[in-house]
């Protein structure tokens, strides 16, 4: 078990490496992908030349007889709830981070982006059942709680139940909300509440693969053991037909689950825990903004 000043200083260093990034690269490009739900009037004012004739409130220019517009601001306040798997499947990583750090890592970049825009954050960990709550808020200290729950909370269960964190965040978050979703789909289907979700909130899958989960290396006859039910079974790694039949089997698992999420309008950044996560996240602004420029 982690001690509590290890555990400070692997937040705390989180903090200030997701900040730098945010500040570098994301708070801008943040702000002008997720917009806020409308216009809120803000005031009346005399009217000046250049502004919009439809904005002119005639109740108040008949009154003081001076032309008076309405002035709106955007509302930007949103609502952001990050999903994060946190099942057994997650403590896996062959490389410097397991998928669940790598997870937390993103989680925290992506919220520290929504607080800098006055965005409240939530999070909701789930398993195979839902593991923890926590209501969307705004601050530091909210988010560096975020951080820490998302990075050392001890579940208790080992499998995936995508379809009970989606029931979960429908029935306690009733405005619409940009929803973030990390994890490694490893699990049974869960299109019908992808679907539903996919309908009332803003929904961005972020699957989590590591290179070792395929890239097996040829020495013989291995178990192996599945993370979330204890299954063991032994795979001989020297056939080379076996290994090029399970690769395809994969390939083509995760190739059906990303087009089904696409057909619900589910936009989709795939990270790995051997890559920069940095290249996937850029693209990713980049191809929203420019789909709003073209609206």
């Amino acid at each position: 078990m982690q001690q509590p000043r290890e555990i400070l200083r692997k937040i705390r260093r989180l903090e200030l490496q997701t900040r730098r990034l945010v500040n570098s690269s994301f708070a801008g490009r943040y702000h002008s992908v997720f917009k806020g739900r409308g216009m809120n009037f803000d005031e009346v004012r005399e009217y000046a030349p250049g502004d919009e004739i439809r904005s002119i409130d005639w109740n108040v220019t008949a009154r003081m007889n001076v032309p008076h517009v309405k002035k709106f601001v955007e509302e930007r306040e949103l609502t952001v709830m990050l999903l994060v798997d946190v099942s057994a499947s997650g403590s896996f990583g062959s490389v410097h981070l397991s998928k669940r750090e790598l997870g937390a890592e993103v989680a925290s970049l992506l919220a520290f982006s929504a607080i800098q825009n006055n965005d409240k954050v939530g999070l909701i960990l789930f398993s195979d059942h839902v593991e923890l709550f926590i209501p969307p808020k705004k601050g530091r200290l909210h988010i560096l709680r975020l951080i820490r729950e998302t990075l050392f909370f001890e579940p208790k269960g080992m499998g995936t139940n995508l379809a009970i964190a989606f029931e979960t965040l429908n029935r306690l978050i009733s405005r619409r909300a940009v929803v973030f979703v990390l994890s490694d789909f490893i699990a049974a289907d869960f299109s019908k509440q992808f679907a539903v979700t996919s309908k009332r909130h803003d929904v961005t899958a972020f699957p989590i693969f590591d290179p070792a989960e395929t890239a097996l290396p040829n020495i013989g006859i291995v178990t192996f053991e599945d993370a979330e039910t204890g299954l063991q079974v032994d795979i001989d790694t020297s056939d080379s037909r076996a290994m090029a039949r399970f690769l395809q089997l994969e390939e083509q698992r995760r190739e059906q689950q990303q087009k089904q999420l696409r057909s619900y309008g589910v936009d989709i950044v795939s990270l790995r825990t051997d890559q920069d996560v940095l290249p996937p996240l850029r693209a990713f602004f980049e191809g929203r903004e420019r789909r709003s420029a073209t609206r």
